[in-house]
């Protein structure tokens, strides 16, 4: 079908929104030929609303039910239907009642995992949010800190200002994170190889940004079967064999630090996700004093 020139469009043939109530459409004619000069100008009627349509279930843009209301406007907790986390630290787990155990595959928990390079710590905290029944994430400090492309500072070429700085910096940000899954209801793991000789390095920066209701575990294989597991990676992940050794012989400074300890040279990653459950739970009935 065609139209003169300069005629007015027809208007659209119902409404562009089927199911958005409050998203009608004020629909103005093309002006067309000016009136002439003295001759009133009598303003056309509106058109009626359109009936609403019925959209198949999946498809189209959805307003909210009327019985929904949207969240308030100048709410400072919530962005959306996301909770942001309080300033607040993280708490203490709850234990359960009476002498009930305490059930760590359902418990709303922040676990840092602590071990040297190639301890199976990024496998075990990805076996473990995986297989867990409850929402549970995986937040790696070394992937957080490669997040920098230009200008990474790798700890490979040297420990220095920038090192440091962006070690920090990605810490804070892995502390926020777990803040703000655990607001939401969801549990989370980290890892990171937290010296126990190294303050800037320590637990002390973990406690400030998640808060005293982070548990602290460590996994600590052998040198042995750490060499081995080191050998197979690729890339700035991958150390030296004097480094790893170095670095292992370090760790064994949490023997006696009051930390549990988990020593997974002999068992795969299922196994060690089930001893991890057990440490876990023995946590949450008594976190261990750091």
């Amino acid at each position: 079908m065609q139209y003169a020139v300069g005629a007015p469009l027809p208007p659209p043939r119902g409404p562009l929104h089927p199911q958005g109530a409050g998203m009608t459409m004020n629909w103005t004619p093309h002006p067309g030929q000016p009136h002439p000069p003295g001759v009133p100008h009598t303003p056309a009627a509106p058109p009626p609303p359109a009936p609403p349509a019925h959209t198949a279930p999946g498809q189209g843009w959805h307003a909210p039910a009327p019985h929904q209301a949207p969240p308030t406007p100048h709410s400072n907790d919530i962005t959306g239907h996301v909770q942001l986390p309080s300033g607040a630290p993280v708490p203490l787990p709850s234990t359960p009642p009476g002498n009930a155990a305490p059930d760590a595959a359902h418990a709303a928990v922040a676990v840092l995992l602590i071990g040297p390079a190639g301890a199976g710590k990024t496998s075990v905290a990805r076996h473990w949010a995986d297989t867990r029944r409850v929402p549970t994430a995986h937040i790696s400090l070394d992937d957080v800190r490669e997040w920098v492309r230009s200008g990474f500072a790798d700890p490979q070429s040297g420990w220095n200002d920038h090192s440091e700085a962006q070690y920090r910096l990605a810490r804070r940000t892995c502390g926020f994170a777990a803040r703000n899954f655990l607001a939401n209801g969801i549990s989370c793991i980290l890892d990171d190889a937290v010296f126990p000789d190294r303050p800037v390095v320590g637990l002390g920066g973990w406690k400030r940004h998640v808060g005293p209701g982070l548990l602290p575990i460590v996994l600590l294989p052998g040198l042995e079967v750490v060499l081995e597991r080191n050998a197979r990676r690729t890339g700035n992940r991958r150390l030296s064999d004097e480094e790893v050794a170095r670095i292992h012989g370090r760790m064994a400074g949490w023997y006696g630090s009051g930390l549990p300890i988990i020593d997974n040279s002999q068992h795969d990653v299922a196994t060690t996700v089930r001893a991890l459950d057990e440490v876990v739970a023995r946590s949450i009935a008594s976190p261990p004093s750091w």
